[in-house]
């Protein structure tokens, strides 16, 4: 972590620059009081503080927990911090259009009954930021209870490491937050990294997650937007469950342990520009979801590029790149399934095909599971028998006989090259929304 080091002593430098400037800006547009406070102080500043009015915080070691009930800016200078003494939340915003920045918040209490967290912003606190901190040990790390329009930007987040993995809160957990967007964080140690539920028109973008649960874990939130995250050593990367009208665009899950993608009855969602690398088991697993459009993808150097099961229709799968995976299929059914949309299919590392026309289609179909990869899927035993002159047989009818093809999975017009996907680049800034298209495509 020598990098982010580097890069979080210069943001500090540069915070400290724009302090001035932000204050400055606040008086001459809102003639808002500016209170200078010291720890000894404190207390006396939030009694006295009008709505709209700043704190600035000096450095030293603030004790909590703190409650927000007016709409006020708190500002940390560099060395400020909010000490919870493991008790309740850290910091609680009960009041519309509060801003928390430039603070290190620690300590909250451990109850996840009453979902402590470093900072709690009650559904009362619309348009809150919370943003440019540092919180550790913290049991959750930021929560937005049912605010609106909240954002929840810059902070870097590390969970309470002495504690399993499941006994700990996320680090950006949300419900029935609509409007609001998470961005440019850097999470830890949680158990997820990002936890949504009831939710709607999120945004999640420019993320880096490493050492958790799940990197981003939706739940029963919809009409939203996950692009340009990177999830690196999680167990999985996007879990994405009982959601729909989703925009999955440009993330990326590097060495994650179990998938990727986990989609369980994720609908009408678009899945596009996404890149998963070295994954430990599937690079994408779908489960029960229906309607969705995976394009422009690359799946590599996972045991199984994708494994599609439980009655899963109408999913379209065109111009991804199957690289190096064990198995690029997993499909037990009896249905034919064409992965190609007008004449595109996808690329396949395995695939020994010619193209004769030079139009980059190949010229034959493109099978990722035979007769004998559908009898081991169903009977795994079976695989004692690989070998053996009866799975030999069967091999040899296959070949000569077209007919005796099972249904599943097939490839109509096989890409010759990979697509090209742009990526994220790990070394970048966390800041990286210059990378994104505004104008993503959009799932019918």
């Amino acid at each position: 972590m020598a990098w982010f080091s580097k890069k979080l002593t210069m943001k500090q430098s540069v915070l400290a620059f724009f302090l001035n400037i932000i204050v400055l800006l606040v008086m001459f547009e809102s003639q808002a009081v500016v209170l200078q406070v010291t720890p000894e102080t404190l207390i006396a500043s939030l009694n006295k503080a009008q709505d709209g009015d700043v704190l600035v915080l000096d450095k030293g070691i603030y004790t909590g927990p703190i409650l927000l009930t007016k709409s006020l800016t708190l500002i940390g200078k560099e060395g400020a911090i909010i000490d919870g003494n493991s008790i309740g939340n850290t910091i609680e915003v009960l009041a519309p259009d509060s801003v928390v920045s430039g603070l290190k918040i620690i300590n909250s209490g451990q109850d996840l009954s009453q979902q402590n967290s470093g900072v709690f912003v009650n559904k009362t606190a619309h348009n809150t930021v919370v943003e440019n901190n540092i919180l550790q040990d913290n049991l959750i790390g930021i929560y937005l209870w049912g605010p609106k329009n909240a954002v929840v930007r810059n902070n870097r987040v590390e969970g309470l490491q002495v504690l399993q993995v499941n006994d700990r809160g996320n680090g950006v957990q949300l419900w029935n937050t609509p409007g609001s967007i998470v961005e440019d964080n850097t999470i830890l140690f949680g158990r997820d990294g990002i936890f949504t539920t009831t939710s709607k028109k999120n945004i999640f973008r420019n993320n880096i997650f490493e050492k958790t649960r799940f990197a981003i874990h939706y739940m029963y939130t919809n009409n939203s937007e996950v692009s340009g995250n990177i999830s690196r050593g999680n167990d999985v990367g996007y879990a994405l469950m009982f959601s729909k009208k989703l925009k999955i665009t440009n993330n990326q899950s590097i060495n994650d342990k179990e998938h990727g993608f986990a989609l369980n009855y994720a609908n009408s969602s678009l899945f596009k520009g996404n890149i998963v690398e070295n994954g430990g088991v599937k690079c994408v697993f779908i489960y029960n979801s229906n309607k969705n459009r995976f394009v422009q993808n690359r799946f590599e150097g996972c045991q199984i590029g994708i494994h599609f099961t439980a009655g899963s229709e109408k999913n379209i799968v065109s111009e991804n790149a199957f690289i190096g995976n064990q198995h690029q299929v997993k499909y037990v059914g009896t249905r034919h399934l064409d992965w190609s949309e007008n004449n595109r299919g996808n690329y396949w590392s395995d695939n020994p095909a010619f193209d004769l026309n030079g139009d980059n289609i190949a010229d034959s179909v493109y099978r990722p599971n035979d007769v004998l990869d559908q009898v081991i899927w169903a009977y795994p035993s079976a695989k004692l028998l690989i070998n053996s002159p009866a799975m030999e047989i069967l091999r040899w009818s296959q070949s000569q006989f077209p007919s005796l093809q099972p249904g599943g999975v097939f490839d109509s017009a096989p890409l010759m090259t990979p697509p090209q996907i742009d990526r994220v680049s790990l070394n970048s800034d966390i800041s990286i929304s210059g990378r994104l298209n505004p104008d993503m495509e959009t799932n019918p």
